[in-house]
């Protein structure tokens, strides 16, 4: 099936995110603003509409990737290049992609994105069939906790994911300027609130050293019980990430920032530097990539979790979701984090009510063709503040 248009946008959202990480404020931007909007690609092929969403991350957020980069590199380059491809030669299709813009893995991830989604309508089953098929229907997920100098902040935010999402899983954003000091003391309150049937994560997010990391581990062990330690240090320094897991005392180390490419998930395995590996879809272009990651994971015996915001996106959450339903619980820990695309800022306004919510702290993938997702036309017009066609 030929490609014969291929349409980028950048489409506008009228709810908002404001979030603080030790990478500073994360904020989407106001209604009508362009930096921070994300970009929606369709592929047309012989009657079938691909949807590719990402929105690409401000900068401190370890991505290349502006809106003006990817709508420039659709429309001057990737564009030009998928007319008149086949939508099932995905293997080729980003041989080329590779050769013509390494390293832009937000655009890698929009294409791949839409040749999934289309694939799977072309043929009439959900994504999750074209990567291995069901393996779990009924997907536990993950509430990210803002950071907030008033301690009590973090502590509403945890009692809201739980009370009123049913969730059992939380990851607690630390690395701030206050010290790791802090950071256990709100591990401390949160674990206090929520109790000991939850998991609590801390996700300092490069922010401590590795002197930090191994004094907030021994900490943990006298104080609130940890279950999981996020990308405490830079993220090159495999070696330094490997030295704490050695001192961990069983505490899961996880690498976030550290992998970007599948090169990284080879040298993290190589030098054991971590337990777990999380996989933000958006940073290492699609699924595709994904797959070839979690084989790497699968032989070192490292497991797998399912990242990204997914601000606002039915179709960027569902891709996640479709990854995730497509591995075996086994392998997966703790939980999918892509929440903010279930409906707990607002519906996504391309699509409206839908059913791909939170429900007890679990989400289903949806089951329908492609990614199962429907963008109403009306809407798309209605939210596009830009829009550049290649055919």
């Amino acid at each position: 099936m030929p490609i014969d248009r291929v349409e980028v946008r950048i489409t506008d959202y009228n709810q908002r995110l404001q979030r603080t990480t030790m990478h500073g404020a994360y904020d989407t931007g106001p209604s009508g603003q362009l930096l921070g909007k994300p970009v929606l690609l369709r592929i047309f092929a012989d009657g079938v509409i691909g949807y590719g969403h990402v929105r690409p991350t401000t900068p401190g957020h370890s991505m290349p990737d502006t809106y003006g980069s990817v709508v420039c590199a659709v429309k001057d380059i990737i564009g030009p290049m998928l007319i008149g491809r086949d939508i099932f030669d995905i293997e080729s299709i980003f041989h080329e992609f590779d050769m013509l813009l390494p390293g832009n893995t937000n655009v890698r991830a929009l294409v791949d994105y839409a040749l999934h989604d289309a694939q799977g309508k072309a043929l009439g089953v959900p994504v999750y069939k074209l990567l291995g098929g069901l393996s779990q229907k009924k997907l536990p997920l993950e509430w990210s906790i803002s950071m907030a100098k008033n301690p009590q902040k973090i502590v509403d935010d945890a009692m809201r994911a739980k009370h009123e999402f049913g969730m059992n899983v939380m990851c607690i954003k630390a690395g701030g300027p206050q010290g790791w000091q802090f950071d256990i003391d709100n591990l401390r309150r949160v674990r206090d609130a929520v109790g000991e049937g939850c998991k609590l994560g801390l996700d300092p997010n490069t922010g401590w050293t590795v002197h930090d990391s191994i004094q907030a581990l021994n900490a943990a062990k006298d104080g609130p019980r940890l279950d999981y330690l996020e990308q405490p240090i830079e993220r090159r320094d495999f070696k330094g990430m490997a030295h704490i897991r050695r001192q961990a005392g069983g505490v899961p180390v996880m690498a976030d920032e550290a992998l970007m490419s599948i090169q990284d998930a080879d040298m993290l395995a190589r030098m054991e530097a971590c337990d777990v590996m999380c996989f933000k879809l958006y940073r290492f272009g699609g699924l595709s990539v994904a797959k070839k990651i979690a084989a790497i994971a699968e032989g070192a015996n490292i497991l797998v979790n399912i990242g990204g915001l997914a601000v606002l996106s039915q179709l960027e959450a569902a891709a996640a979701a479709h990854f995730y339903a497509s591995l075996p619980a086994h392998r997966c820990m703790p939980a999918g984090e892509f929440i903010f695309g279930l409906g707990v800022i607002g519906d996504d306004p391309l699509v409206g009510e839908s059913d791909f919510k939170i429900v007890d702290g679990h989400v289903e993938p949806p089951d329908g063709p492609g990614f199962g997702v429907k963008i109403d036309e009306n809407r798309l017009e209605k939210f596009t503040l830009l829009q550049e066609t290649v055919t």
